[in-house]
């Protein structure tokens, strides 16, 4: 039996835009290994049931089912030895700096730049559930949490860190790249797949970076299909 992950997709099926499923398809690209993607719907709980939870990135590999992006990482080092992902545990207590530094740090500004956008590019059948989830999770509306300038000015700030050290490696993991570059890319892949917002100057050290990482392991990310690139661009 082949490997295989459900990764969330939106209105259209091409759409895959979860940053923690991003995590994973870099990861699995620095090890080279094929994957099937599945695409599933937040509303799809029945499809991922056998997982004893209700969230994606689901990864199976044979009889061996993975869920949350790191413990993925952690397996796929225990299985797949060769291309170490997280190394030695100087180099995973990094890894783990730099999963926290993207889901506290860089996360909330990018959320509050792209979330209208995110919405729109949810499957219609999700949407009442992302809202009614997100609303209850946020204490406010959808439409209260977006806002762009607040969240590029949260962005900008949070983003200092990684300029520091991207001005002195072209990855954050040094000449090239690892987990904690694919750990942090999924929240750039989110904002890239759901909107045309841009979230920093092309001056920006961190832009550079990015450019890096869409163009790594053959493209997997400069080729993933965007929203600008479906047929009514953000019409609902």
């Amino acid at each position: 039996m082949g490997r295989k992950m459900f990764d969330l997709c939106g209105r259209d099926e091409r759409l895959r835009f979860s940053p923690y499923c991003w995590r994973v398809k870099y990861a699995l690209a620095h090890k080279g290994l094929d994957c099937e993607f599945v695409p599933w719907k937040f509303t799809d709980k029945e499809a991922i049931a056998f997982s004893d939870q209700t969230k994606v990135p689901v990864f199976v590999d044979g009889d061996q089912t993975v869920v949350d992006s790191y413990e993925i990482f952690r397996y796929l080092d225990r299985v797949y030895p060769d291309k170490p992902l997280l190394g030695g545990e100087t180099a995973e207590a990094r890894a783990r700096f730099f999963k926290f530094y993207a889901e506290r740090s860089l996360a909330p500004g990018v959320m509050r730049t792209i979330l209208m956008d995110v919405f729109n590019a949810v499957h219609p059948d999700d949407r009442d559930y992302f809202r009614t989830t997100r609303e209850k999770a946020f204490g406010r509306t959808l439409e209260e949490m977006h806002s762009p300038s607040q969240g590029l000015s949260m962005l900008d700030k949070a983003l200092e860190p990684m300029r520091g050290r991207l001005e002195e490696s072209p990855f954050l993991e040094g000449d090239e790249a690892g987990a904690s570059d694919y750990l942090v890319v999924g929240a750039f892949m989110w904002a890239r797949v759901t909107s045309a917002a841009d979230l920093i100057s092309n001056a920006d050290p961190v832009y550079a970076w990015f450019q890096r990482m869409l163009d790594l392991h053959g493209g997997v990310g400069r080729n993933a299909t965007r929203i600008v690139d479906i047929d009514g661009g953000y019409a609902n």
